[in-house]
């Protein structure tokens, strides 16, 4: 497909979503998910940065400013009203993501005195931690396009926020763990175990927090060392190797992400090769399972377009390998010629999603602003990988 006429689908995409969702025009009642709405600033971003056209700028920002008046206050249906950090209207307004964010999902979130549901759990809302990290990346691409220092100290205020509320010390002692998600209020668990990935993606993001505090002359106040330091604990002995693809599509680009944080001055020792390991271990076991021979019914393109996403980084990846060959190790150069053959996978996903007959599935029509948004990203995708 030509370069502008993926624009062309990109532009029009994001104005779907903008309909659908009740950005433009603007719905008293706004649909919004955190997972997607993260990608969706950072796909308005890019379209920004493309075209030159505010019009995607400020639909970026509107998006943030709705997301935070949505799901960072309590729901509709709830007997409590207001922000949900407890802050008056105020410093609410001013501190908007200092309770954390909710995920937007259909259903209220499980009492503390309701039995677990395991069925119901994945409607029901209150927060995940891996969103949140998606939310923190994305007020930081804001920040760093339009210079406003408001959007990292808000990311950098989630961050704290939900350290706080999913890392806790087990009662027989010994590291940290994490939760995996957490009450509207971050006052207790709704699902204890710990999601393989949050750990490394909280390190990496607390550490791209870090760096843009640090470089910027008017927001420079906030430290995350003991965050990251916490993170770091977590991680270590833990496995990133995973056969689901929205699993290792995020592992390549963390990968981007570590490599452009190296770049800029911050040490990580092996980490950078253990993680293009483990993506390569995962990328083996996707092509063997062969998932992609399936029709669009028994697909879901979200998770299918994570990898091609995260592919897209591997060209740049090489490139920096390249440029800086003191920083970067030679056994990184042979991982990343290795996962360079997996390339064409991620253009195969997308021309399949790209094809309007495979968007009129169920499978397609039940997730449909979440696919729409990633296949788009996956399009034009320096937006949501580039720090």
């Amino acid at each position: 497909m030509e370069p502008n006429t993926t624009l062309e689908f990109v532009q029009e995409t994001m104005v779907d979503f903008a309909q659908l969702t009740g950005l433009e025009p603007v719905s008293d009642h706004p649909k919004r998910y955190l997972w997607t709405d993260a990608f969706a600033v950072c796909n308005y971003l890019e379209l920004f940065r493309l075209t030159n056209d505010d019009v995607y700028r400020d639909l970026a920002l509107r998006l943030v400013d709705q997301v935070h008046h949505t799901l960072g206050r309590h729901r509709d249906d709830d007997t409590r009203n207001g922000w949900i950090s407890g802050l008056d209207d105020e410093k609410g307004e001013r501190h908007p993501t200092k309770g954390g964010l909710r995920i937007g999902k259909k259903l209220n979130e499980r009492r503390p005195d309701e039995p677990p549901s395991e069925r119901l759990e994945w409607d029901q809302d209150g927060q995940y931690y891996h969103y949140l990290i998606k939310w923190m990346h994305a007020l930081n691409q804001v920040s760093r396009v339009t210079g406003d220092p408001n959007y990292i100290k808000w990311a950098v205020e989630l961050a704290k926020a939900a350290h706080t509320g999913f890392t806790y010390v087990p009662p027989s002692g010994g590291r940290k763990r994490m939760y995996w998600k957490m009450s509207i209020d971050l006052t207790y668990p709704l699902v204890p175990s710990m999601g393989q990935h949050d750990p490394l993606d909280g390190f990496i993001t607390y550490s791209e927090l870090q760096m843009s505090t640090k470089n910027s002359e008017q927001y420079s106040r906030s430290d995350l060392s003991a965050e990251i330091a916490d993170m770091a604990n977590i991680c270590q002995g833990k496995s990133w190797a995973t056969n689901d693809p929205l699993g290792i599509g995020g592992l390549l680009s963390d990968a981007l992400r570590i490599a452009q944080l190296m770049r800029d001055g911050f040490a990580y020792g092996n980490l950078l090769e253990v993680v293009m390991e483990s993506a390569m271990i995962g990328m083996g076991s996707f092509v063997r399972d062969n998932t992609l021979r399936l029709p669009a019914d028994y697909r879901l393109a979200f998770r299918e377009l994570g990898i091609s996403i995260g592919l897209k980084g591997v060209e740049k990846l090489r490139e920096w390998i390249e440029e800086n060959p003191d920083l970067f190790k030679n056994p990184l150069r042979q991982q990343v010629e290795a996962i360079r053959e997996y390339v064409p996978i991620g253009k195969t996903i997308e021309r399949f999603w790209m094809d309007s007959k495979n968007r009129e599935t169920c499978n397609w029509t039940e997730h449909r602003e979440i696919n729409m948004v990633m296949l788009a990203t996956s399009l034009v995708p320096n937006g949501f990988l580039l720090i």
